[in-house]
């Protein structure tokens, strides 16, 4: 469909939509299209939840670009976590779009385009004062903070007035990185007109303001003084911030600093040689080294925060870290909260570490001081509205009680109802003459990620998946004479994930007998049979008797063999 189907109008149409990152945590993508230009703000990626079997990565549906690639002027990044980058290397395999994003940003981004095997030269490097032209696109951009450094917020100037994405933000007016959120050029957008804006929405339940991220360096201070054997902490490896603090934290009480989990050790890098962190030399340690060191003398910075099974605090938490092991004594430290879904996995590894000995510090900054948000609450949404005054207002970023909150936010500080619009994926918010209007729909929604494909897997195969988890499959061999079609030998029946076949043989022989029975009955009645009919033919002759036996249903695969 294309947003520029009325070629009467007196001016083209501007559209604006997610193909990611509403109803939703996290596969941000937002398009906004001008006449001939789209441009794209931020590509990034979620995790599956327990019902996608095998999947690595969820990323957005990019089939309506790849339709207009011609018209494609830039991909901008707002920052550099990964459900705003997350997706960059399988979209630059489909789409060639040029990548701007500031230089922490883009240090990231060309860590992963490395390991995909993808050129880094259409990255272009942006400052929070850069203006440009993309297509006939003015854009300009504004700093904001968030608990990754270089993050911005983005103006983009139309014919029809100006559109402003926020990024994630929040308002720390003592960060630890003095990136300080430029409050005064915001206001001066403001000043200048906003026609819409859109505006993150994760902590719009939140009442009050977020604390600042210095609260948290002078908790993790503490406990690295108080603690008496080694130390493992565990926290985002994007939050470079709470990295610093991390590691001054570990000088300020004469400890070596070991970085387990491969993002980590990759976050390190890449901020260290942009000088984003701040690491004296000697202060991180290789195993080896490690291995020799006092147990006093040692803090561990992993991954795993989220518990996911195969990070290196899971593998901490059940003793299978081939390098290091946690001990009684050992202090844990959670300098992060879990992310919507992850409960489970978190309550888990926290079982193990409680099990283990440890002394285990965790719960944000309601209980330890552990953990701040990097995104604003009610208060900070509110002055950021106050700052923009937009005429028209699309929460972004959130599932949809944070949308609908955020909505209640904007409505507070003077945004006419009627100019608030909560927008599905692929819904088309279209502006014409300062007229706003949704009634058009574009092809959106998830791209799987198994292993090397992108988009091979669908929801047939994750059904069939499903179905294998819950009751195995039932693999039946015929082999059958090719100069008559007679049985040559008796079935072969196997089964995995089913039933133990040992205790089963007897099931199993019935199971074999019904299929000679199957294959006999169809040659008496019909002769000009095929395998599809002998195949459905044996399916339900044995599917019903055994969700009789056992009330199970596996899949049941039929094989045919002529000899």
């Amino acid at each position: 469909m294309n947003p520029n189907n009325s070629s009467q109008a007196k001016q083209p149409t501007l559209s604006v939509f997610a193909l990611g990152g509403v109803f939703e945590i996290g596969k941000n993508m937002y398009v906004v299209q001008y006449g001939d230009d789209i441009l794209m703000i931020d590509c990034g990626s979620k995790f599956p939840d327990e019902t996608m079997l095998g999947i690595d990565l969820i990323i957005p549906d990019i089939s309506y670009l790849k339709e207009r690639a011609h018209q494609l002027r830039a991909l901008i990044i707002t920052h550099g976590h990964e459900d705003h980058i997350g997706a960059i290397p399988y979209v630059l395999r489909q789409l060639d779009v040029p990548v701007y994003g500031t230089p922490l940003t883009l240090g990231l981004i060309r860590g992963k385009l490395k390991e995909h095997g993808l050129s880094d030269s259409g990255l272009h490097t942006i400052q929070p004062d850069s203006e440009m032209k993309l297509g006939q696109l003015p854009v300009t951009f504004f700093r904001t903070n968030h608990s990754i450094p270089d993050c911005v917020g983005i103006a983009i100037h139309t014919p029809e007035g100006t559109v402003v994405h926020t990024g994630d933000f929040k308002f720390d007016l003592s960060p630890v990185n003095r990136q300080f959120p430029d409050l005064h050029k915001m206001a001066r957008i403001g000043e200048q007109g906003v026609l819409l804006l859109l505006s993150e929405s994760t902590n719009a339940e939140r009442p009050g303001f977020t604390p600042s991220e210095h609260m948290v360096g002078e908790k993790i201070q503490e406990a690295f003084q108080k603690a008496r054997n080694t130390i493992f902490l565990t926290t985002f490896a994007s939050n470079v911030n709470r990295l610093q603090q991390v590691a001054d934290a570990a000088l300020l009480t004469n400890r070596r600093l070991l970085l387990l989990g491969r993002s980590m050790v990759n976050v390190v890098k890449v901020a260290t040689e942009l000088g984003y962190l701040s690491i004296p030399e000697g202060t991180i340690v290789e195993p080896k080294e490690a291995a020799n060191l006092p147990r006093e003398r040692l803090a561990v910075l992993c991954t795993g925060s989220q518990g996911e099974p195969l990070a290196a605090l899971s593998r901490l938490a059940t003793s299978t870290h081939p390098l290091i092991a946690i001990q009684p004594g050992d202090t844990v430290i959670f300098a992060s909260s879990p992310i919507p879904g992850n409960e489970k996995n978190v309550s888990a590894t926290l079982d193990h570490l409680y099990l283990l000995g440890a002394n285990v510090i965790h719960g944000g900054s309601s209980a330890t001081g552990m953990h701040v948000s990097g995104h604003g609450s009610q208060e900070e949404l509110k002055l950021m509205l106050a700052l923009m005054k937009p005429t028209y207002f699309v929460p972004i970023h959130g599932e949809y009680r944070m949308l609908h909150h955020h909505r209640q936010l904007a409505e507070s500080v003077g945004v006419e109802p009627e100019n608030i619009f909560i927008l599905r994926i692929g819904e088309l918010l279209d502006i014409q003459s300062g007229q706003a209007s949704r009634t058009r729909q574009v092809a959106a929604g998830n791209m799987l990620v198994d292993g090397f494909g992108i988009g091979d897997v669908g929801n047939i195969v994750l059904r069939d998946r499903k179905h294998l988890s819950e009751d195995g499959i039932l693999i039946v061999v015929i082999t059958l004479s090719s100069q008559d079609g007679e049985l040559l030998s008796d079935p072969d029946v196997i089964t995995r994930g089913f039933v133990y076949v040992r205790e089963s043989e007897g099931l199993l022989s019935e199971v074999s007998r019904l299929v000679v029975f199957a294959v006999e009955e169809l040659q008496r009645a019909d002769h000009d049979w095929n395998w599809s009919m002998l195949k459905s033919k044996v399916k339900d002759s044995i599917g019903g008797f055994l969700y009789a036996k056992t009330k199970r249903r596996p899949m049941i695969l039929p094989i045919i063999i002529e000899v």
